[in-house]
């Protein structure tokens, strides 16, 4: 690779400084390197609030109450890099950021992060100002308002969605809100499942997590790409891609559950994949978030920087309405109340900007409890 300019070769290294010495280095299979650091070296550590902070190694207890059983396919969470090795104990697996990761963003400045916008709102989406926030992005998501809310748990559809370019991604995910746009005050966390090849170099489906406190503006980022998010697992590499297990169209469906939940002894919001706790966010980072949610979301988004529309997939590509292995689902969709006790949402509001496009339905039913099917193909006949 030829000499970076002076300046920018100062930006890429500031970057390349997140990757922390590793104990052991795995190589894997997709062309990521997943790094092996020692549990008290993540860049969470980085964070100001967080210089003398000490780790909680498991949560306190878990939700209780109502948990749901179908018959779609579950699988233990594999990812690629688990084929060549796996990370000693009191390490966690960190994705190693690369020199062309950096060189590919569109902004070095904003690499690593969302842009605002990157949430619909569900009380002014019909307004004629709204799509200068959401410019370029595009969702198909139920949502719930709720008083003193502690975490949500899903049951979400694996797909491999087709991207239209490579700058665009699909994902599909839950959103835990406080705050708002409208004040700068918007805190979030997230975690899902994203296709980003401008982001990752590739079309696989990766584990993602992501926060806020500050509306997207200064604050957060994807993964570990920032300090905050403290991981204690060393099975599972946030932002490693998910083996090949994917829902195939009138075929095999594959889910795997996400849970994020407040810890009431601690305070921390801890993420549960399948059956591993993974890490929390600590309530330290966060303003609304250090007490509760009021907004949950649940749901798939498309970005594009195309001045039309995009023929990027959301979920399997097709309309909610084929219904079951042709349509994206997340099933058994339930909160967790302030006893940390898991019930059903109430009062769940669809939203979508071009139902044409990307559209979203709902729906109760014995087992699968709260569900939505969601997603479609982006431009068609219907969606010029």
């Amino acid at each position: 690779m030829a000499a970076l300019p002076a300046c920018l070769a100062v930006e890429v290294r500031s970057f390349l400084r997140l990757n922390k010495p590793p104990l052991a280095t795995i190589q894997s299979p997709d062309g990521d390197v997943i790094d092996c650091v020692h549990i008290s070296k993540q860049p969470a550590f980085d964070h100001p609030l967080l210089k003398n902070h000490t780790i909680q190694m498991r949560p306190s207890c878990h939700p209780g109450g109502m948990y749901h059983e179908s018959h779609i396919t579950h699988h233990p969470i594999n990812q690629t890099w688990h084929l060549n090795g796996k990370c000693p104990e009191n390490t966690i697996p960190i994705r190693r950021i690369k020199e062309e990761d950096v060189l590919r963003a569109s902004s070095m400045t904003r690499y690593g992060t969302k842009r605002t916008g990157s949430i619909p709102n569900s009380n002014s989406i019909n307004d004629p100002e709204t799509p200068n926030v959401l410019r370029g992005h595009q969702h198909a998501v139920a949502s719930a308002q709720v008083d003193k809310c502690d975490g949500t748990k899903i049951s979400i559809n694996l797909w491999q969605p087709t991207i239209s370019r490579a700058n665009a991604f699909s994902l599909t995910q839950l959103w835990i809100i406080g705050g708002s746009y409208s004040g700068n005050d918007l805190n979030t966390i997230e975690a899902g499942w994203q296709v980003y090849p401008h982001f990752y170099s590739d079309n696989n489906p990766r584990l993602f997590i992501y926060w806020t406190s500050d509306a997207y503006k200064t604050t957060g980022c994807y993964n570990l790409l920032c300090s905050g998010f403290v991981q204690t697992n060393n099975q599972i590499a946030i932002g490693g891609s998910i083996s090949s297990i994917f829902s195939t169209y009138g075929g095999t469906q594959y889910d795997f559950d996400i849970l994020v939940w407040k810890d009431p002894e601690g305070g921390n919001w801890w993420l549960q994949v399948g059956s591993i706790d993974v890490g929390y966010w600590p309530s330290s980072i966060f303003s609304y978030l250090a007490d509760s949610a009021s907004s949950i979301m649940w749901g798939g988004e498309v970005f594009s920087p195309d001045a039309g529309q995009t023929s990027t997939r959301m979920g399997s590509g097709h309309f909610p309405k084929e219904g079951f292995g042709k349509a994206s689902h997340m099933k058994n969709i339930q909160l967790v109340d302030s006893s940390n006790y898991l019930r059903p949402p109430n009062d769940v509001q669809l939203v979508t900007e071009q139902p044409h496009c990307y559209n979203v339905r709902n729906g109760i039913s014995d087992d699968w409890g709260t569900y939505i099917y969601y997603g479609g193909p982006g431009k068609n006949p219907y969606c010029p």
